[in-house]
């Protein structure tokens, strides 16, 4: 069964961080890019991060670059998102999908992501 699972998600103060995980079974993350995107309530899903599976690029929105990174773990069959430096337009569900190549192409359409979590909260609240 094919299946990406999302993990890491909770409520953090402005400033403060965490590490999302996106773990894969019924098959290889490393066959695909894997990206984030993330969504608040009433709007559209927002591309979040990018990471090649052919050298490891890694590829940020605009509002999140150098706050965020994003890393894989083929051991593990993981991706992980390390979110720093939190603010409260970060707050949202965060969903990992698979692209249709092991590239990541831009712009960048949830459209073209195949395989998705169910997703996970992230909250910044004071």
């Amino acid at each position: 069964q094919v299946q990406l699972v999302e993990s890491g998600g909770g409520l953090v103060q402005p400033g403060g961080s965490l590490r999302l995980s996106c773990a894969a079974s019924g098959f290889t993350l490393d066959d695909y890019a894997i990206g984030w995107f993330r969504q608040s309530p009433g709007k559209e899903r927002e591309w979040v991060s990018c990471i090649s599976s052919l050298d490891g690029s890694t590829y940020y929105g605009d509002s999140v670059a150098g706050r965020f990174t994003i890393s894989r773990d083929n051991a593990k069959n993981t991706v992980y998102l390390q979110l720093n430096d939190l603010k409260s337009e970060d707050t949202a569900v965060y969903y990992c999908g698979t692209e249709r190549s092991r590239l990541c192409r831009f712009p960048a359409r949830a459209s073209e992501y195949d395989y998705w979590g169910q997703g996970t909260q992230v909250t910044v609240s004071s």
